[in-house]
């Protein structure tokens, strides 16, 4: 994906079970971060960060969607444990991932693995790619996309 493409048109399940596609929120912009795994420190970090801006981000006229391949259950019991508040989508068989371009080799301490690079999509109003955040550092990003929704 690149600034200006249009959302895929997948669906996957929110933390409730309900089929959600990115393309349904048409008009409103959104803050779609792709995190590694639930309840880890770097992602606890900035799920966390989100949370504590999101009242902010969602008067900008944004709304936060969190995106990762763990489960459903996974996401029911990180967001309540952390009292997010904002959707997390589960993409287990990391279609979105895929489309978006963040599905990676990854390497850990020598042994190779696919999985999600961290990285956050500014979709505009159009449903397109506004703006990219790629090798997300945790600690501080929420304040990094909200200086750039200021710009918007």
């Amino acid at each position: 994906m690149k600034v200006g493409d249009p959302v895929p048109d997948i669906k996957v399940k929110d933390m409730n079970g309900k089929d959600i596609n990115l393309k349904d929120f048409k008009g409103k912009k959104l803050v779609v971060y792709f995190y590694p795994k639930d309840d880890t420190p770097g992602c606890t970090v900035e799920a966390c960060s989100f949370r504590d801006n999101n009242e902010k981000i969602e008067k900008m006229g944004a709304k936060v969607i969190g995106i990762s391949a763990d489960s459903i259950d996974s996401h029911k019991k990180f967001s309540s444990k952390h009292k997010l508040s904002f959707m997390l989508l589960s993409d287990s068989e990391h279609k979105l991932a895929e489309a978006f371009g963040v599905w990676k080799q990854k390497s850990f301490m020598g042994k190779k693995f696919f999985g999600i690079e961290r990285s956050t999509f500014i979709i505009d109003e159009k449903g397109k790619i506004a703006y990219i955040f790629q090798k997300v550092k945790p600690q501080g990003h929420a304040e990094e996309v909200i200086k750039v929704l200021e710009s918007l």
